[in-house]
């Protein structure tokens, strides 16, 4: 499970998150959208750790930069954060030692699902960015975390590693996980969110549950009204 309780970060005079407050259950699926600058990004970034903020965070019950929660949290980053001078293989070798797996093959799973598992010999700096991406990815998944964090994970991604993505989203909801997609390409998401929450300018201003057979606006009708309501203000 993942809590977000009022939290506030702030760049100097800038407002970048406003008081956010939202929850992620097991076995759901939750979207954060908002154009550029809407500060989704910064709010992946408290959730990981890597920021200072006001207010609180729990993953799993525990607080977020604890190592409990690091041990059960997994994080995309919009941006990959591979190692140039290690190999896809060593890439996934450094991710096993540290968290201590077993030689289970699921590493192996996670590359050739991904198309690098020709790739496995090529240095971090020798890859495309969209290998990267998908390197960053892998490295995320290999430990099996309980609560997997997206920031814009389909920039960059070729077609098929895009379908995979997909699919895994479904079968990580399906085995009880938690995730938080983080994403500006409202196509990206579609169908296989159960909440999603419409950011603008650093404030959740709508969420929305993706229930069957609701005469609700849709998806799509909402987050217009809502960002170009935003623009035609200004």
């Amino acid at each position: 499970m993942l809590k977000v309780e009022r939290v506030t970060k702030r760049y100097g005079k800038v407002l970048a998150n406003n008081d956010i407050s939202f929850e992620v259950e097991p076995g759901q699926i939750a979207v954060l959208l908002g154009p550029n600058g809407a500060g989704k990004s910064t709010i992946i970034k408290c959730i990981a750790g890597l920021l200072r903020f006001f207010g609180k965070i729990e993953i799993d019950g525990n607080e977020n930069k604890s190592l409990e929660a690091k041990r059960v949290l997994g994080y995309v980053p919009e941006m990959p954060a591979i190692y140039d001078l290690l190999t896809v293989s060593e890439h996934m070798e450094f991710i096993k030692r540290v968290y201590r797996l077993s030689d289970d093959g699921y590493d192996q799973e996670l590359l050739k699902r991904l198309e690098l598992w020709d790739k496995k010999d090529k240095l971090g700096k020798e890859l495309s960015k969209g290998m990267q991406q998908k390197l960053s990815i892998c490295c995320a998944l290999l430990y099996k975390p309980k609560v997997i964090v997206f920031d814009e994970p389909m920039v960059g991604l070729d077609p098929h590693a895009i379908k995979e993505l997909k699919n895994m989203f479904r079968e990580f909801r399906d085995s009880g996980k938690t995730i938080l997609i983080s994403t500006h390409m409202l196509d990206s998401v579609e169908d296989y969110w159960d909440l999603a929450h419409i950011m603008v300018n650093g404030s959740i201003k709508a969420t929305k549950f993706n229930r069957d057979g609701s005469d609700e606006k849709t998806l799509e009708e909402l987050y217009f009204e809502i960002t170009e309501g935003r623009v035609a203000e200004e």
